[in-house]
């Protein structure tokens, strides 16, 4: 008998402790997911807020069956998927859901739902930070049959702050900031045709960030708290593909830290100054020599003979720039 009491008591605490360290709490699965939302929302103009309320009531912070087993964080069905599926209850017996081979999968196909979807249409109409109208919009929609599926997401949303990283990717200020051809046309800036290459002049009007110029000549600014690739874009009147273009970091890199360089204009090509070597004095990556030296990243891989980007340099190796 007191074997099979201990047997019993090894297996309910065996038990108790595994659900325990499964669990994942809602503040936790923000802080994990936030960057994932954000990146999302710089693309698909959905709101982080929605995206991460969303996800932790649909999978319950990650926690459910289908979010574990299926990496299907937004209780998105079969309809139309040609992937891997899973069969639960939900509205009706036995339903088909979407498998993702990860939870990056499950985030960009939700905003590829909505966006490719018509009777979405409409949501995208919103200010970016109205989430109450995107809550009751999605309901609209029929995302969900809940009655209370609105205010179940908002109640998430003020609960936890997540508006907060909406503010992300917003744009501080539009700010007067122009680029021309020549200086002789700066009188009439909106007549101009705004041009890119090395030869362009800036002509800057009060900008939210103070225009730097490195050494070789290419413009910079230094990011503060709060910054995002897509905020400096609008400031500048520049595409996102144009700010990514001009600057080299990892494809890891989402979120920009204070204290980051970002070129707002092309960094210069090995056949613009003349040849230089440097001697590295720290560890350093190809992309921190890229940005810190104000060279284009394929030149330095080209002139170096590397045969890709990530390479680590260590201290004391020569780096050709030219």
């Amino acid at each position: 008998m007191k074997v099979l009491i201990i047997l019993i008591w090894i297996i309910l605490t065996t038990s108790t402790f595994a659900s325990t360290k499964s669990n994942i709490s809602r503040d936790q699965y923000a802080e994990a997911w936030s960057s994932l939302a954000i990146k999302q929302m710089t693309q698909f103009n959905i709101p982080a807020s929605i995206k991460l309320a969303q996800a932790i009531l649909e999978s319950a912070s990650g926690n459910s069956y289908l979010a574990v087993k299926g990496k299907n964080h937004f209780g998105i069905k079969c309809h139309g998927w040609k992937g891997g599926e899973i069969y639960l209850d939900d509205d009706e017996e036995d339903e088909c859901f979407r498998v993702y081979k990860t939870v990056e999968e499950s985030y960009s196909d939700h905003s590829e739902f909505l966006t490719k979807n018509n009777r979405y249409t409409f949501l995208f109409e919103y200010e970016s930070g109205d989430y109450k109208s995107w809550a009751r919009g999605l309901k609209k929609a029929g995302y969900a049959t809940n009655p209370k599926y609105p205010q179940l997401l908002i109640d998430i949303i003020e609960d936890m702050g997540l508006d907060k990283y909406d503010a992300c990717s917003k744009p501080y200020i539009r700010r007067n900031f122009k680029i021309f051809k020549d200086k002789k046309n700066s009188a009439n800036e909106q007549e101009v045709e705004i041009l890119e290459g090395p030869t362009r002049v800036l002509v800057q009007e009060t900008n939210e960030h103070e225009i730097q110029t490195h050494t070789r000549g290419v413009n910079y600014v230094i990011t503060e708290a709060g910054d995002t690739f897509f905020s400096i874009s609008k400031e500048f009147g520049l595409k996102l593909s144009q700010l990514y273009r001009y600057n080299s970091f990892y494809k890891e890199k989402d979120i920009l830290t204070e204290g980051d360089v970002i070129y707002i204009e092309p960094k210069l090509r090995r056949k613009v100054f003349k040849k230089e070597v440097i001697t590295l004095t720290r560890v350093m990556s190809l992309v921190d020599i890229s940005q810190s030296n104000a060279v284009n990243l394929k030149s330095l891989r080209r002139l170096n003979h590397f045969p890709d980007s990530n390479r680590i340099i260590a201290e004391g190796e020569k780096i050709t720039l030219r």
